[in-house]
């Protein structure tokens, strides 16, 4: 398949990538797939559920990146590929997977992306979502709690143990691979407006 553009979309945890993607895709609709690194969650299904509550999810270990890059590869090849669903309420992979068929634009969306330097280099534009602390740990707490079956103390816990060490050793740092920074991503209309043109230019 020729002239496919690859997104990266990176940025801390509730910073508002998934905003900034959805709102590309809507411009874009069938042209865009999106493909999410929490869908590559490592399914640690040897490991009792307790326990798996337990892990870091937040570092580059709990990602398998390398079938992230096979996946998208193949996709840039016109490739249909099947993506794993994971579970965050369970911890683990599902066993169903969900078809994506090849598109004009792939955009990769995700907390680490940018660390990976073999995935960062199948992107042609990358950006990086750059929101507040303050905002990002009060959308992350309203996410995990009504939407990932959380309770108020685990995810304080784990932002405080896990989530804030690894942004400021891993996702902060990786910021300076990005092509473009966004402060409060799909809120920021003026840049929204900006990428979605540079896309359209592309795409011609």
């Amino acid at each position: 398949m020729q002239d496919v553009m690859v997104i990266g979309i990176a940025g801390g945890s509730g910073s508002g990538k998934t905003t900034l993607s959805k709102r590309i895709k809507e411009v874009f609709n069938t042209e865009v797939v999106i493909l999410c690194h929490d869908y590559y969650y490592k399914s640690n299904e040897g490991i009792a559920l307790e326990e798996r509550k337990k892990l870091n999810y937040d570092h580059p270990n709990s990602f398998d990146t390398d079938l992230l890059i096979d996946q998208l590869k193949r996709l840039k090849e016109g490739n249909t590929i099947y993506h794993p669903v994971y579970s965050f309420v369970e911890h683990t992979r599902l066993n169903e997977t969900v078809e994506v068929k090849p598109t004009k634009v792939i955009i990769i969306e995700g907390i680490l992306i940018f660390e990976n330097k073999e995935l960062c280099d199948l992107m042609d534009i990358k950006v990086f979502v750059d929101t507040d602390a303050d905002v990002r740990i009060i959308r992350r707490l309203l996410r995990d709690v009504q939407e990932r079956g959380r309770d108020l103390d685990s995810v304080v816990n784990q932002y405080l143990s896990t989530v804030k060490p690894m942004h400021e050793e891993f996702v902060d740092p990786s910021k300076r691979r990005a092509d473009i920074i966004i402060p409060e991503g799909g809120e920021n209309e003026v840049a929204l407006s900006m990428l979605l043109e540079k896309i359209k230019s592309l795409l011609i």
